[in-house]
């Protein structure tokens, strides 16, 4: 359950506010989050969002553009030129474009589950 005044996830990501106190603070740069918060004090730096976004973009931008590629040449047949003008400067674009919001979001989530790094326990 969201706790009054913290963002969803989704409006976190997207708008790059502190999933904490709803802030626009997430960000430092393009796509590299501040080391905390300006007004809560949250540490960003103690999530661990990785090449997780990354990754889930290649793949789902891939699938996307590979579906609409072999529809196009399905359906007009068009140089093979044309494919490499048309899809890989698009894909660039949707994957580093939408890396912005996939880091928000997946640190938000984080945040909102109190993900952490695993632990070994001794017995």
């Amino acid at each position: 359950m969201a706790v009054s005044g913290e963002p969803s996830p989704l409006r976190s990501g997207l708008l790059g506010l502190c999933p904490r106190c709803g802030a626009r603070t997430l960000y430092q740069g393009a796509v590299r989050f501040a080391p905390t918060c300006r007004a809560c004090g949250l540490d960003f730096g103690a999530f661990n969002v990785g090449d997780g976004p990354a990754a889930f973009l290649v793949l789902i931008v891939g699938a996307i553009v590979t579906g609409l590629a072999i529809a196009l040449e399905l359906g007009a047949s068009p140089p093979f030129w044309v494919h490499v003008l048309l899809w890989l400067p698009l894909t660039a674009v949707l994957v580093v474009g939408s890396l912005r919001v996939a880091k928000g979001f997946l640190l938000a989530l984080e945040y909102r589950h109190r993900a952490r790094e695993g632990q070994i326990v001794d017995e």
